[in-house]
């Protein structure tokens, strides 16, 4: 009888053990420096009406020239890239940030449950600096963060 509680035990252990659904790989994301890639500004839960790029509106294309090659199975989640603005960012024929600023942004990977892999990875934009001016944004490769390309029937 002194099996079974080690018996119990190893059952325990063996149900308790991580699982994770779906498919084990996630599809890379992989973009040579130089390319020319569209972000499409995203609306802030607190614009402030002295920053200029609050003015303007959510799925305004940024248009970024990448300075880094984006490579998800060399880059880690969270790393940062640069590029450069290829376009003005205009608002009622006034030049909101000029072409030539800097972005700046990372390499998300983000979760989801209506992606057939569980997560994905997302290109963001976090910050433009142009001349000695910054302005915090959130720029997504697609139209919404919440917006996927390759979405799992739903059941």
């Amino acid at each position: 009888m002194t099996r079974r509680p080690a018996l119990f035990a190893a059952i325990v252990v063996l149900f308790a053990a991580p699982s994770f659904g779906g498919s084990p790989s996630i599809s890379p994301l992989q973009i040579p420096a130089g390319s020319v890639v569209d972000f499409q500004l995203q609306s802030r839960l607190s614009p402030s009406a002295a920053d200029a790029a609050d003015s303007l509106p959510a799925g305004t294309t940024l248009r970024v020239k990448l300075l880094d090659q984006i490579d998800s199975r060399i880059n880690g989640d969270g790393s940062a890239f640069q590029g450069v603005l290829v376009s003005p960012l205009e608002q009622n024929n006034h030049v909101v940030i000029s072409a030539n600023a800097q972005a700046r942004g990372l390499l998300a990977l983000l979760r989801s449950q209506r992606h057939p892999e569980g997560f994905r990875y997302e290109l963001l934009v976090t910050n433009l600096v142009d001349g000695d001016k910054s302005y915090v944004v959130t720029a997504s490769l697609g139209s919404s963060l919440f917006e996927q390309k390759n979405i799992a029937p739903e059941r």
